[in-house]
C-alpha cells in the first residue's frame, strides 16, 4: 500500500471516528439527563484526533527510521569482501542503485549481479516493512478510538482539548515557517563562509571582473570574483523592468479604482491578474522568441545595434509581468481611501482628475510606495527571465542594448552540471543567494517600515 493510500485510509478511519464519537456524547447526555460540557462536536473531534494523532506520528517517525534500518539491513546481507572493497560513499551509491532497481528503474552501466540480488532483497524488505506498518498504525487508531470514546462524560472539556490541539497545530506551522527561513539563512551563511577563505570578502564585493574559473588543476591562482558586474547587471535589469511597470500598473490601477465601470473592473481586473499566474520559463521564451528578435529589428530600422538577448530585452518582459503586483496592489490601496476624502473634495469644487492627483494619491502614497518596493524586491530575484533574455556577458558596462549577466543567472551557472562543491567555484553561489537574500529583504524591511510609519487610520 502506497502511502499516499495509507494516509487516505487513515483520514476515512477518523472520519468514522469521528461520527462515533458525535453518537457517543449525544448517547449520554440523552441516558445521563445532563448537561454536556462540550457541544457534541468537539468530542467527535477530540475522538478523531486521538484516532488519527498516534497512527500519523507513528507513520512518521517509521518514514525517518525505516531507510535507514533497511539500509543497514541489506549492508548486512552483502559479501563481508564486497562491504571491506567500498568506502562509504560507494556503498552509498550501490545502496542507491539498488534501491533504483528495486522501484522498477534503471541505473547507468548495467546492474551487477550482487545489486540484483541486493534489490530483491530490498523488495522483500519493503514489504514486509508495509505490512508492519499497516499493522501498527491499525494498533494504534483503534487503541486511541477505544480510549478516546470510553472517556466521554459530562466533565470531560473536549471544547478545551481541541482548542489546544488546534493552537499547537497553528504555533507549529508558523514555527516551521520561520525554522525553514532560518534554516535557508544559515545553510546559505555557512557555505558562503567557507568560501570567503577562499576569496577575500573585500575582492568579492568590490571586485569589477567575474571570471570564476582556476588557471590550471591544482594551481593556487584562482579565477576572479568580483561581484559589482553582477550587481550592476541585476540592478540594471530591474531598473528597466521597473520603468516598464511602474507606470503602466500604477494607471492601470488608478483607471480601475476610479474610471472604470463596475462590469469591466470585474472583467479586467481578473485578466490583468492572469499574468501573475503565467509561468517565468513562459515569460523567458516570449522574451527570446518574440521580443528580442522584435528589438533586434526595431534597432536595426533606426540605426542602432540591439541585440537579441540584452538588458532591454529582459527588463521589458520582466516589467510585463510585475505589472499584476503593481496594479493589484495600488488598486487595493486606492480603494481603501475613504469615500468622504473624494466627497469632500468634491464638494470644495475639484474636479475628478484633481481629486485622485490631490487627495486620493497622497493619502494612498505609503501603501504605493511599499508595493513598488515589494515590486523591486521581486524583479531583483526573477531568474528564468533573466537566463534566458538578458545573455551571460559579466562585464561592467552601462549599455542596455548589450547583453549583461545578473546574480540568478550567475548562481544557475555556478551550479549547472558536475560540480565539486568543495571549490570556490561552487561556494560562489551560495554567497551570491546570501547577497540577493540581504538586498531583498532589505527592500521588504523598507517597504514595511514606510507603509507602517506613514500610513493614516481611516474612521
Amino acid at each position: 500500500m502506497s502511502n499516499l493510500a495509507l494516509l487516505a485510509l487513515l483520514l476515512v478511519v477518523m472520519a468514522l471516528a469521528y461520527q462515533l464519537g458525535l453518537t457517543r456524547s449525544r448517547a449520554v447526555a440523552a441516558n445521563r439527563d445532563v448537561r454536556m460540557h462540550s457541544r457534541p462536536g468537539y468530542y467527535g473531534v477530540l475522538v478523531a484526533l486521538w484516532c488519527g494523532l498516534p497512527a500519523l506520528a507513528l507513520f512518521v517517525l517509521w518514514s525517518l527510521l525505516a531507510p535507514q534500518l533497511i539500509d543497514a539491513l541489506v549492508t548486512q546481507q552483502l559479501p563481508p569482501e564486497l562491504v571491506a572493497s567500498l568506502s562509504q560513499r560507494e556503498l552509498d551509491v550501490f545502496l542507491r542503485r539498488a534501491a533504483t532497481l528495486a522501484a522498477g528503474g534503471s541505473v547507468a552501466g548495467g546492474a551487477s549481479p550482487e545489486e540484483l540480488t541486493a534489490a530483491a532483497y530490498i523488495n522483500r524488505l519493503s514489504t514486509l516493512e508495509n505490512l508492519i506498518l499497516v499493522a501498527l498504525m491499525a494498533v494504534f487508531a483503534v487503541a486511541g478510538l477505544v480510549y478516546a470514546r470510553r472517556r466521554i462524560s459530562p466533565r470531560l472539556r473536549a471544547r478545551n482539548q481541541v482548542e489546544r490541539v488546534i493552537t499547537f497545530a497553528l504555533a507549529s506551522s508558523s514555527a516551521i515557517a520561520i525554522c525553514t527561513t532560518v534554516g535557508i539563512v544559515l545553510s546559505m551563511l555557512g557555505e558562503a563562509i567557507k568560501f570567503f577563505t577562499f576569496i577575500s570578502p573585500a575582492e568579492f564585493f568590490f571586485g569589477t571582473t567575474w571570471n570564476p574559473r582556476f588557471s590550471s588543476s591544482g594551481s593556487s591562482a584562482q579565477g576572479e570574483f568580483g561581484l559589482l558586474p553582477l550587481l550592476w547587471g541585476t540592478l540594471m535589469v530591474s531598473a528597466i523592468a521597473l520603468l516598464v511597470a511602474i507606470p503602466v500598473g500604477l494607471m492601470t490601477a488608478i483607471y480601475m479604482a476610479e474610471y472604470a465601470p463596475a462590469w469591466l473592473r470585474n472583467v479586467a481586473k481578473p485578466i490583468i491578474e492572469i499574468l501573475a499566474g503565467i509561468p517565468t520559463i513562459v515569460y523567458g521564451f516570449f522574451a527570446l522568441i518574440v521580443i528580442g528578435p522584435f528589438l533586434s529589428s526595431l534597432g536595426d530600422l533606426i540605426g542602432i545595434n540591439i541585440r537579441t538577448t540584452s538588458a532591454l530585452t529582459a527588463g521589458l518582459v520582466m516589467g510585463i509581468m510585475i505589472i499584476p503586483f503593481v496594479s493589484s496592489l495600488s488598486d487595493d490601496i486606492i480603494t481603501q481611501v475613504p469615500k468622504s476624502l473624494r466627497d469632500g473634495a468634491l464638494g470644495l469644487g475639484a474636479t475628478k482628475s484633481e481629486t485622485i492627483r490631490q487627495v486620493v494619491l497622497p493619502a494612498a502614497l505609503p501603501g504605493i510606495v511599499g508595493a513598488f518596493l515589494l515590486a523591486a524586491s521581486r524583479a531583483i530575484g526573477e531568474t528564468m527571465i533573466v537566463v534566458l533574455a538578458a545573455g551571460n556577458n559579466p562585464v561592467l558596462h552601462a549599455n542596455p542594448f548589450e547583453a549583461v549577466s545578473t546574480i540568478t543567472v550567475t548562481i544557475v551557472n555556478q551550479l549547472t552540471g558536475d560540480m565539486d562543491f568543495a571549490s570556490p567555484q561552487s561556494l560562489v553561489a551560495f554567497a551570491l543567494g546570501l547577497t540577493l537574500f540581504v538586498i531583498t529583504l532589505c527592500l521588504n524591511v523598507i517597504a514595511l517600515v514606510v507603509v507602517r510609519k506613514y500610513r493614516q487610520q481611516y474612521e
